[in-house]
């Protein structure tokens, strides 16, 4: 497989800038390209426009040179895997793998199995080791992928210090180098909170560490821990015991969960768990009363916990862009304080109906859901403070009415839509176009409301129409009282008698 945005985002940055090398000439082909040119580039997505805005070194030429360099053989291997053809799918190679065993069976075979070894054909036996084969040069071709991607971010990292790439180097001894002098400053930060000395602040990003010893768990006095860049495959339970830690940062490590020992953390003001390995988030991470930011973005989150929410009330930057999540809880809703919702490039299917509850929601970014994002909800118009609103490269085919209320908004993506209301031609005039078109629409349906509602009061005041047997009976009523006045009860009993009778 090619290194992709989602999978290998830097690698696929780097390559994609490589360039192409002229194929060779036959007496039809079209001439050589000149390579004194520069080579054509085609536009940034968006994964590459958010890792350039990570990473702003990759804009500068000596930089993106140094990491070009440190993948020749990515670029080598890529070719030649493209000579070799797809890889085969696993069905293919278990039923290749299943014949070789039958073929090299051998003296271990019984009598039954050696019948069938020597029917088999050589020629589909040769083409089950070539499908073997192709499937382990995929495998290794992909392991190359993954060191090429953790060696970039090497590179990267000391290129930005400048330092050479020399010594960026990338072989084992250099890593396993400064594998140890990470330790040792791990080992200095603990001694220090050992001896009493405040720490209230580790930074210990960039350092190829894989452990996080418990130890750290004990710095009670600390107040900001950074981790991030690393290769952290677990946090330890103990971090729950950092009970005044109000700023926790790991990202970019190998992270596939995080500790439910988390949710002790009750100071923790930022969480920055972004560009792991996570498929979901402890439920105990509602128990961060305290949270104000929160980035789980680039990740593998299929959903977030149900009840998230709920105790949020504090937070105001949502994260979680570039995941796999198909609907956001209800609870959402109860983030009054939220301010920015950053939710492109999901799997989303539309938002929580309850979503005009975020009242401080001021930046929305429900951009690239592509097909499973179809329509907003009534709710929607309720987001009063709206100012961003990004809803591009969706499948929204009109706008609710209720849109024309969120009166402060001042920049919106419509584009890549196959939007109906407002047309087109609206949309190409830009947000105050928008807005005015969808104001308009507003006060006619808040118009027709209003007429409706005061033609059915009308309807429920009005006279009802009686018909010839209501207008006898009140007649009858009526002269029944006149008769009381005139002649007495007892005589009036009698003849209100005979009447009934005659009905």
């Amino acid at each position: 497989m090619d290194p992709t945005p989602q999978s290998h985002p830097i690698l696929n940055y780097v390559l994609s800038r490589l360039p192409s090398l002229p194929a060779v000439r036959t007496p039809r082909s079209a001439p050589e390209r000149d390579l004194e040119q520069p080579s054509p580039r085609r536009p940034l997505g968006a994964a590459e426009i958010d890792l350039v805005g990570r990473m702003p070194g990759l804009r500068h030429p000596s930089v993106l040179s140094a990491m070009t360099r440190a993948v020749a053989d990515v670029a080598s291997a890529r070719d030649a895997i493209d000579l070799l053809g797809p890889r085969p799918d696993h069905e293919q190679v278990d039923a290749a793998r299943e014949l070789l065993l039958l073929a090299d069976a051998g003296d271990k075979a019984d009598a039954d199995e050696e019948e069938k070894a020597k029917e088999l054909d050589e020629e589909k036996v040769a083409a089950s080791r070539e499908v073997v084969r192709l499937d382990k040069e995929h495998e290794a071709y992909e392991a190359l992928l993954r060191a090429a991607e953790e060696k970039l971010e090497h590179v990267y990292r000391m290129a930005m210090h400048g330092r050479d790439i020399k010594e960026a180097g990338g072989g084992d001894a250099k890593w396993e180098e400064r594998s140890g002098a990470v330790d040792e400053e791990v080992v200095r930060v603990l001694k220090d909170a050992e001896e009493g000395k405040v720490v209230e602040r580790v930074n210990l990003a960039d350092r190829q560490l894989h452990l996080l010893p418990e130890p750290v768990g004990r710095i009670r006095g600390l107040l900001a821990l950074d981790v991030s860049r690393n290769r952290l495959k677990e946090v330890p339970d103990a971090i729950g015991g950092l009970e005044h830690l109000e700023e926790l940062r790991l990202a970019s490590n190998d992270l596939v969960s995080l500790p439910d020992s988390i949710g002790l953390l009750s100071n923790l003001k930022i969480l920055d768990v972004s560009g792991n390995r996570l498929r979901v988030l402890p439920d105990t991470i509602s128990k961060c009363r305290s949270l104000m930011e929160l980035d789980a973005s680039y990740n593998a989150l299929a959903y977030l916990p149900t009840g998230i929410g709920h105790e949020l009330v504090h937070l105001q930057t949502l994260r979680v862009h570039l995941n796999k999540l198909r609907s956001l809880p209800s609870s959402v809703c109860e983030m009054r304080s939220l301010r920015l919702l950053d939710a492109h490039f999901n799997e989303l299917h539309g938002l929580p109906a309850a979503i005009g509850q975020l009242s401080a929601l001021e930046t929305l970014d429900l951009s690239s859901n592509f097909s499973d994002m179809r329509d907003l909800p009534p709710s929607f118009g309720d987001l009063a403070g709206l100012r961003e609103l990004d809803l591009s490269n969706n499948q929204i085919r009109a706008l609710p009415d209720c849109f024309g209320r969120l009166g402060k908004l001042e920049r919106l993506r419509l584009d890549q839509n196959p939007l109906a209301v407002p047309p087109p031609e609206v949309v190409a005039d830009g947000v105050v176009a928008v807005n005015e078109y969808m104001a308009r629409r507003w006060a006619e349906a808040v118009a027709e409301e209003e007429q409706r509602r005061a033609s059915a009061a009308a309807v429920a005041e009005s006279p009802r129409v009686s018909t010839p047997r209501e207008w006898l009976t009140r007649s009858v009523s009526s002269l029944s009282t006149w008769a009381v006045k005139v002649v007495g009860q007892d005589k009036v009993d009698e003849e209100d008698e005979f009447l009934q009778q005659q009905f």
